[in-house]
């Protein structure tokens, strides 16, 4: 038997850039990764000699080492996407009550289960008439005190949807837009749908609440037809 060896050959020689944490696809689940470049040598006798190019850069996982593209960072972890859906459910229910959904009781307390079971265990009735009282304060419908210095309660909130049309597009935009790249239809069908069990809660949808869940299933990427479907079947199933 004869023994071929190999006097030359082509070896990578990679240098660590950053790192950080992302999702591993191979791993299924948030692992630290290394951002790392690489540079193709030529060897003779496994001694590194030339340059050949660059090999371009890599994210590599520490945990299972596998290497993958850059785009796989565009991927959120576990824990980051987690945050999104929770300040999603949490930005829809405020857009819901600042609808009219604030006026009844049922629809508050709606809106503080989605809030707790989306993540938010701490959640409170006042806390949500708290954020809502800011709203409208902030768009200067209000003093911070309420209108005429009487405080703000679940009242205060009811015709205040066109005061609040700007923080309603920009909330909801910024909350529900990145998620939506990262759900199948069915995932965002769900998120559309507690928004709709909250205005549902206390009675059938007020024009303005129909109004709000249009814009939340626009911002998911839903199509037009699929948003009434879903709204239309809430509705029905009360």
């Amino acid at each position: 038997m004869k023994l071929r060896l190999c006097f030359w050959g082509v070896r990578t020689a990679w240098h660590t850039e950053d790192d950080g944490e992302f999702f591993c696809p191979d791993c299924g689940g948030d692992r630290a990764y290394h951002r790392r470049t690489g540079t193709r040598r030529l060897t003779v006798l496994n001694v590194p000699v030339l340059r050949r190019g660059p090999a371009g850069t890599v994210i590599e996982c520490t945990a299972c080492h596998r290497q993958y593209a850059s785009d796989v960072l565009l991927r959120p972890t576990t824990t980051r996407f987690s945050a999104m859906l929770r300040d999603a459910v949490h930005t829809i229910a405020l857009a819901v009550l600042t609808a009219g959904g604030a006026t009844g009781r049922p629809a508050r307390e709606a809106a503080v289960g989605a809030v707790r079971s989306a993540g938010f265990s701490d959640c409170t009735e006042d806390q949500l008439l708290g954020l809502l009282a800011a709203i409208v304060a902030d768009e200067g419908r209000y003093g911070a005190s309420g209108s005429g210095g009487a405080p703000l309660g679940p009242d205060s909130f009811a015709d205040e949807v066109d005061g609040c049309g700007s923080w309603l597009s920009i909330e909801l935009h910024e909350a529900l837009e990145p998620l939506a790249d990262h759900l199948d239809p069915l995932g965002r069908e769900r998120v559309l749908l507690q928004g709709a069990h909250i205005a549902l809660a206390d009675g059938p949808y007020l024009p303005a609440e129909r109004e709000v869940l249009e814009a939340v299933g626009r911002c998911l990427s839903l199509p037009l037809t699929d948003i009434d479907r879903l709204l239309a079947g809430a509705a029905a199933a009360l």
